[in-house]
């Protein structure tokens, strides 16, 4: 049994918790929250463990703990955690520097400790063997990949509010740079990003272009516009199509140059996806010859690319953003007072 400490107690924290119920390897049995009062509503509402605004509390009672604070905390809680002897398994984003993301994975490979970013649909059945029929050949050699992920959110929501790290492509960038890193790699010669942005200077729909020797990918992301969330991966024999939501992949289709000739594939998918993430944390904690290849290559890569993101905005945002990370306001511990988690 994995005794996990939940850091944060918001939305994706509730979800969190009920996937957690489908996977009983783990037992969750401390909330943490700056706020004490916050983490004991938490608790007494899903009647989970015990609440506290003790960070050596929190790590004398678990084995590993869930980051699911506001994005700005993501690297100090992880790295405080690391510190401690404590497996990590972080929300996404869990870094904005590709240098930030790989100083985690050193860390947690010193100690023999496991850090994965929690992007669900990485660990989805339907979308894992989506993937591999793609490298497989099936569609022979893969020159594009197209995702697109996009939900109307409210303006006075943590997403749209946040000018520093709001905005769609920081909160749904993740989904669709997975199947292009995925597929390409972690090294695009070239990104480019084109946004619609709201009165703040955040993006409301943002589309980022990668260019590889080998192809292109092409992620589409909105807060405030929507579009058909399908993903297309195309081939030099045919093309793979997944329908909305493609992230929560339930089936795709295998489709070739005759319109007759379609090969259907169907998967089973429990749940919201949370305890499919949470499975393979648990199996990478307990298996002694460990692989965090994928895990890294992926986190560090989308971290390169939100920073090339961040830096590329508006020259107020660039002086912003650069002195935010300058002064240390992007750690847990000057953002405790700030933040409700």
């Amino acid at each position: 049994m994995i005794r996990l400490g939940v850091i944060g107690n918001g939305r994706i924290a509730a979800r969190f918790v009920k996937g957690a119920e489908m996977v009983p390897e783990v037992q969750i049995v401390c909330i943490y929250n700056p706020r004490k009062s916050s983490a004991e509503a938490f608790v007494a509402k899903n009647g989970i463990g015990m609440a506290t605004d003790e960070w050596e509390i929190l790590l004398s009672r678990v084995d590993a703990v869930y980051i699911a604070s506001p994005h700005a905390t993501h690297v100090d809680y992880a790295r405080r955690a690391l510190l401690g002897g404590k497996h990590v398994f972080c929300e996404k984003p869990m870094a904005f520097f590709g240098k930030e993301a790989s100083e985690l994975f050193s860390l947690a490979s010193e100690r023999g400790l496991v850090l994965m970013e929690a992007v669900k649909t990485a660990y989805c059945p339907g979308y894992m063997h989506l993937i591999e029929t793609a490298k497989s050949g099936k569609i022979g050699a893969v020159r594009d990949v197209e995702a697109c992920f996009t939900k109307l959110t409210d303006p006075a929501g943590r997403e749209l509010t946040d000018t520093v790290y709001g905005g769609a492509l920081i909160e749904l960038g993740t989904y669709v740079l997975l199947p292009v890193i995925e597929l390409f790699g972690e090294d695009p010669g070239d990104v480019m990003f084109y946004s619609v942005k709201d009165a703040k200077g955040l993006d409301l729909f943002t589309k980022v272009h990668l260019g590889y020797e080998e192809g292109f990918g092409l992620g589409k992301v909105g807060l405030g516009v929507k579009s058909e969330g399908e993903l297309i991966i195309s081939g030099t024999k045919g093309y793979l199509y997944a329908k909305a939501p493609w992230w929560l992949t339930r089936e795709f289709e295998i489709r070739y140059e005759d319109p007759n000739e379609r090969e259907r594939h169907t998967f089973e998918f429990e749940g919201d996806g949370l305890h499919y993430e949470l499975q393979a944390f648990v199996k990478e904690i307990q298996t002694d010859r460990r692989d965090d290849s994928r895990r890294k290559r992926l986190s560090i890569a989308f971290a390169a690319v939100m920073e090339r993101f961040l830096c590329s905005r508006s020259p107020a945002d660039q002086k912003w953003f650069r002195q935010t990370k300058r002064d240390g306001l992007g750690s847990a511990g000057n953002m405790l007072g700030s933040h409700q988690l």
